[in-house]
This record gives structure tokens, sequence and C-alpha cells, in this order.
């Protein structure tokens, strides 16, 4: 039921601090945006998903198969389940939200050995993720959820969410820092530079 997907992007990243989703526990979290023509990680995926189905019937749920409430992927050309359309950041990508309770690690593909700033993960980068699909059976919900292992960064992408950064925010403004006069010389400690 564990996964390591190709390279995706990713969107609503909480991977340094857990975050609450509409008042429920704080978990990190990160939406994966999987390129449908990326054919082996999304076979990957729902070959996965479907292991832990069977599984979640064989053990946990003594043979019943519920109806999934909740789908796990969803389309990203097509609509969430308020209805409203996904971001144009999602078409032609399968959109996965995985998260967990523990705090995943975050490293660039150049070095796994050392953790990421927290500055370097932001949605809208690109990454290969471990995923983890598993059953549940909670408050009379049945239905097979999607765990967040580590994040490995593959490279940089524009950032999503609308907020800008400074490098594009002041492109052209960059000047070279001001040059002290060649006779100038720096008042003496204690001097004042205008009574000597």
């Amino acid at each position: 039921t564990k996964c390591l997907t190709g390279e995706v992007r990713l969107s609503f990243v909480h991977l340094d601090q857990p975050y609450s989703n509409n008042g429920g526990e704080p978990k990190y979290s990160a939406t994966l945006l999987v390129p449908k023509k990326d054919v082996a990680t999304v076979e990957d995926l729902k070959n996965s998903l479907n292991t832990a189905y069977e599984n979640g019937v064989k053990n946990l749920w003594k043979g019943s198969r519920p109806q999934m409430r909740y789908p796990v992927i969803y389309d990203g050309d097509g609509t969430r389940p308020s209805g409203e359309p996904f971001g144009p950041e999602c078409k032609g990508h399968w959109v996965i939200t995985a998260s967990s309770k523990q705090k995943p690690q975050c490293v660039h593909i150049s070095n796994v050995h050392a953790d990421l700033l927290p500055t370097d993960v932001y949605s809208g980068m690109y990454a290969r993720v471990t995923v983890n699909f598993f059953p549940y059976d909670a408050s009379g919900n049945r239905g097979v959820g999607c765990g967040l292992g580590n994040v490995c960064k593959t490279r940089d992408g524009e950032p999503l969410g609308g907020r800008a950064n400074a490098e594009s925010d002041f492109a052209g403004l960059e000047q070279a820092a001001p040059q002290q006069p060649q006779n100038y010389a720096a008042p003496q400690q204690g001097v004042n530079p205008l009574t000597g």
C-alpha cells in the first residue's frame, strides 16, 4: 500500500507546521498534482489504493464492502466535492491530498541526507513523495485514506497561492550598493563631524 510517486507538483503545502482543516486535528499535509501522462505513477497509486481497500474488507470491515463516500484520487479536470472547478494548476493532473500526524522529512534530490530549510518548501515546487494508503473505520465512516510519507524536492516551480516573491515584485529595481567618495574619511570616534 506504500508507493513512491514520479515527479509531482505540490500544492496546499503544510510540511513545516501541522495545519487544521475545517477545525479537525492539525496534521502535516500536501496536495499532490500527478500528471495524467505519468501512467506508471497513476497505475501504482490506483493499485495501492485497491490493495488498501481489499485489506479493509478482509480485516477492518469484516467482509463488508462499503461504498467509498469520498474519493481519494480526484480528476483535476473535473470538480471539487463542493461542485467548484479545480484551479488551473490542476488541469491535466490527478489530485490527491496526503496527510500525517508525524512531520515528514523534506530533502533535496541532490542531498537526501540533509533536511531542507522551511523557506525552500512551498506550494508550487516539484517533488517525489512517498504515500501510504490505509483503510479506516471512524464514527461510522469507512473508507481509504492517504498517508503522507517523506518528500524529496526535485526542482523549483512557480509558487502557487497568489503571493509573489520579492524577486518578481522588485524586478528591475536592483542597484549596486552606493560607493563612498574616494576623498571621504569616516569621522573619528568621539569627534563631532560638524564641529571637529
